[in-house]
């Protein structure tokens, strides 16, 4: 076990989808490592100061949704959209999707408008969206498809999301187990950024941070994605391959194998949205948002070199490589998603040169 402590409980159950599997094998096919010119990495490699604890663990949330019928409302003088969300006790956004109005929003008097009922809970500042999620035993997926979320997904508060489904009966002990289950999805979509007001914008990332970023700020957008992805390691010794393997089991990355200390390079430039030293299955873990709705996903880490709310380059080193996790051998762990949704990294990295 090389010392390495595997925790016991809820956590041992997260990111089932991404643990490493036993069935590892060079593919027939392996090919020279692939030739690119990343940025040179830093003269010191030394870590960054550790993430503060993400949102979800920060800020719990308590499942006190209102739940309200379907009903119209009659626009008064001085009335706002945001106002009319407060009398009636649902959100906004809905009432303005469901009314068909457009930005800026704007209503006149004596409009009839027609209020979705539902379940709709207040954020308060600080609140994610996966905890918002696990308070209530849904998915912040289905969170994100009922109220419309778009990138950045970023929450304000004082406002009304809608929560899917109807009243349930107090959690299980199962879905009690589940809750604690990270999805790397949720966190890809905006889950674990903390809802800010409407007056605060999310911090621009920055070259360097010297001081962790507190949980309860948001992380601002990485600019628009320029220029293909690189590979994260000068190595192309894959292990395992993207999709379903023998028995069933599902990769939604591929494990490259390389010696422990390997620099692992940001594959775009981007923002660090989530790190962390010790996830079940992944061990140290590197993510970096994109633009254009690309996330990546570095696993396995021994050493991570940035923290969140960092903004790091093409070719620059975030980490290097370990066998932590579940790793039965030094690799890393790639993921490339969009939105939420896994992509095979060989179908946008660069091409495997032939031998």
């Amino acid at each position: 076990m090389r010392g390495r402590v595997l925790t016991i409980g809820f956590m041992a159950m997260t990111l089932a989808g991404c643990i490493p599997q036993t069935d590892y094998g060079p593919p027939a096919d392996a090919a020279p490592a692939p030739s690119y010119d990343p940025a040179p990495p830093p003269q010191d490699l030394v870590p960054a100061p550790p993430s503060a604890p993400p949102a979800w663990e920060a800020r719990p949330v308590t499942a006190d949704a209102r739940i309200i019928p379907d009903s119209t409302y009659v626009v008064q003088p001085g009335d706002t959209l945001r106002r009319v969300a407060d009398t009636t006790g649902s959100g906004s956004e809905i009432i303005a999707r469901a009314n068909g109005i457009d930005p800026p929003f704007t209503i006149r008097v004596g409009q009839q408008l027609r209020i979705p009922g539902g379940r709709y809970h207040l954020v308060r500042p600080g609140e994610s969206g996966i905890a918002i999620a696990r308070a209530y035993g849904v998915r912040w997926a289905d969170i994100v498809a009922a109220n419309d979320l778009i990138e950045p997904y970023v929450l304000r508060s004082g406002r009304r999301i809608l929560i899917p489904g109807g009243a349930r009966p107090p959690q299980t002990l199962a879905e009690r187990a589940a809750a604690f289950k990270i999805d790397l999805g949720d966190i890809a979509t905006g889950g674990g950024e903390p809802a800010i007001p409407d007056n605060v914008r999310p911090v621009r990332p920055a070259a360097s941070v010297r001081h962790p970023l507190p949980s309860s700020v948001a992380v601002g957008a990485p600019s628009p994605l320029s220029g293909p992805f690189v590979w994260p390691v000068a190595s192309n010794n894959i292990v395992k391959r993207f999709g379903a393997g023998a028995s069933g089991e599902r990769n939604d990355g591929i494990k490259i194998a390389v010696p422990i200390g390997t620099p692992i390079k940001a594959v775009a430039d981007g923002v660090v949205i989530y790190t962390t030293d010790s996830i079940a299955g992944l061990g140290g873990l590197v993510m970096v948002r994109h633009g254009d709705g690309w996330t990546s996903v570095y696993g396995h880490a021994s050493r991570i070199m940035v923290t969140r709310g960092q903004a790091v380059k093409r070719g620059q080193t975030i980490a290097l490589s370990g066998d932590t996790g579940f790793a039965d051998r030094p690799e890393l762990h790639f993921e490339l998603r969009k939105g939420r949704t896994p992509v095979d990294p060989l179908s946008q990295l660069p091409k495997l040169p032939s031998r």
